[in-house]
């Protein structure tokens, strides 16, 4: 059925696919792989992020409700699944640990401060996870249906010159196919530089979310240390 319509004398995109040669088709089929891949990096990245930010958000409130952050840590066990958590869970322990340590507790905070940087770090790494491919995407897409249509009418003019006569009408199909290439690349780059623009500035956002949070757990762990000691 498709080689019929493809043989017929309609235009179409499937048309121009089979109009296409060898190394356009193989392009075109790569672009389409790699446009399922962007839409699904998009839409799991996007849940992602909101699934995250209400996660942080119900352990924020927990955390505010909470007077003392140092007792709930010594008593409870956080989860890394919670980037939230993931920070008070690192600076916490790192805290005790300095606390056993150093009988005077001197140096604990500042043990604490430097595990919530690292934390930090490694919680805005997972943050931008993917986020690599789909700009890759966005890049190459656009490239590689140069490539196949530059190829293509190559290959148009090539078969041109091997033959007795040139026309219009016998350079056509092979133009048409060449520059369906391009066309796909742009359907693939158009959608995902989008999605990559709306992405990243969320992904930011949400990183100085961390960052402040991580200001605010070190404020708060040496605040109660301070009191601590006092007594």
């Amino acid at each position: 059925m498709l080689l019929i319509l493809a043989q017929s004398n309609e235009s179409g995109l499937l048309t121009y696919f089979f109009q296409s040669n060898t190394a356009g088709q193989l392009i075109i089929l790569a672009l389409g792989v790699f446009s399922a891949l962007a839409w699904t990096v998009m839409i799991g990245k996007a849940m992602e992020l909101k699934q995250l930010y209400k996660l942080n958000m119900r352990f924020e409130k927990t955390l505010n409700e909470t007077p003392s952050l140092l007792e709930l840590a010594s008593k409870k066990a956080f989860s890394n699944a919670i980037p939230y958590a993931a920070l008070v869970k690192a600076a916490t322990e790192s805290y005790f640990r300095a606390v056993e340590l150093d009988a005077d507790q001197g140096n604990a905070v500042s043990h604490a401060e430097n595990a919530l940087q690292r934390a930090v770090a490694n919680q805005s790494l997972n943050y931008e996870r993917k986020m690599v491919l789909l700009a890759s995407i966005v890049t190459g897409a656009p490239f590689m249906g140069l490539l196949g249509t530059v190829w293509g009418v190559m290959d148009a003019f090539g078969a041109i010159g091997l033959g007795s006569s040139a026309s219009i009408a016998s350079l056509a199909p092979g133009v048409s196919g060449a520059l369906l290439t391009t066309v796909a690349g742009l359907l693939v780059a158009i959608p995902s530089v989008f999605g990559y623009n709306f992405l990243l500035s969320l992904t930011k956002k949400r990183v100085i979310e961390v960052e402040n949070f991580a200001s605010v757990v070190a404020d708060r762990i040496e605040l109660e240390d301070t009191a601590s000691r006092r007594f």
